[in-house]
């Protein structure tokens, strides 16, 4: 009888964990989109931003160039 209980009980929590992934999958569905958007995002403001630092380390060092004539 407790092997019956037991084995009934291992269906019973794979139904709810199986309903339960069912539910949640939209929600793990547009968490990742928004995941990917956000990391996107990111990505392009990191970009923008080592363009800049790069150009203006560049022309800081163009600028402090002295000329090798004298």
């Amino acid at each position: 009888m407790k092997e019956l209980l037991v084995g009934l009980l291992v269906i019973v929590m794979v139904l709810v964990l199986s309903g339960l992934g069912l539910i949640l999958f939209p929600l793990f569905l547009l968490m990742g989109i928004f995941l990917r958007l956000i990391l996107g995002i990111v990505l392009v403001i990191f970009a923008i931003w080592a363009i800049g630092k790069v150009t203006l380390f560049l022309m800081e060092l163009i600028a402090n160039k002295e000329p090798k004539g004298k």
